[in-house]
């Protein structure tokens, strides 16, 4: 099989699971949703705080989210040795990387259609520059979700994992979250020029976590 086959295979069994579970309609979306009601009640409506700093709060609520997903990606493959069964699968470690950041960014993805109807809703935001959300959107979901999986096969083979791997995916995403929200804030207020000009930031820095994700993940995964 090609590389690409072989990240589909591992997409399609990561994407399965999640079917079958459901965890992030049942865990992952109704957290997203609380975090932006949390905003919501937190700053007040009245002052029109909220349309202005709707963008940080979107990606906030998104990043926190995906930390579920990542933990929950590993979680299932830490029992029964299952992860042990995909190191000795004969795939190449590009292709694991691949297909589970794939996955991920697909539910990711799906959260994010919801919440940012919940931000329109719920924050009084006007849908504007809907091109520079999507691209903008997509890429910086793609490299959260590539980093995400990067450092979480870091922490998959220690206790501790729950608690260390928002320990090292949020620092690290500190650059996704200023170049998406501020993508995001021009978008929405129709300045285009700017806005995809830090679209472009993220798909630079898209590039750079899916390269070192795919040279550095299988020797990862045998340290795990």
């Amino acid at each position: 099989m090609t590389l690409v086959e072989e990240a589909v295979l591992v997409a399609a069994k990561d994407l399965r699971i999640e079917a079958h579970a459901r965890v992030v309609m049942t865990q992952v979306l109704p957290f997203g949703v609380v975090v932006l009601l949390l905003f919501a009640f937190a700053l007040d409506p009245d002052r029109g705080v909220l349309p202005v700093v709707a963008p940080g709060l979107f990606w906030v609520a998104v990043l926190l989210s995906s930390l579920l997903a990542v933990s929950r990606s590993f979680a299932i493959e830490a029992d029964h040795g299952a992860r042990d069964g995909l190191r000795l699968s004969g795939l190449d470690g590009a292709a694991i990387f691949l297909g589970k950041a794939a996955a991920i960014a697909v539910q990711l993805l799906v959260l994010e259609v919801v919440l940012l109807i919940g931000v329109f809703v719920l924050y009084d935001v006007d849908p504007r520059g809907l091109a520079v959300l999507v691209v903008a959107g997509v890429l910086a979901t793609t490299a959260i979700a590539a980093l995400g999986v990067t450092y979480g096969v870091l922490a998959a083979g220690m206790r501790v994992r729950e608690t260390l791997v928002p320990l090292l995916v949020l620092p690290i995403t500190m650059p996704v979250l200023l170049g998406a929200t501020r993508a995001f804030e021009f978008a929405l207020a129709d300045d285009l020029g700017p806005a995809w000009r830090w679209t472009s930031l993220i798909a630079m820095i898209t590039t750079v976590t899916i390269t070192l994700g795919v040279l550095s993940f299988e020797s990862l995964l045998e340290e795990a």
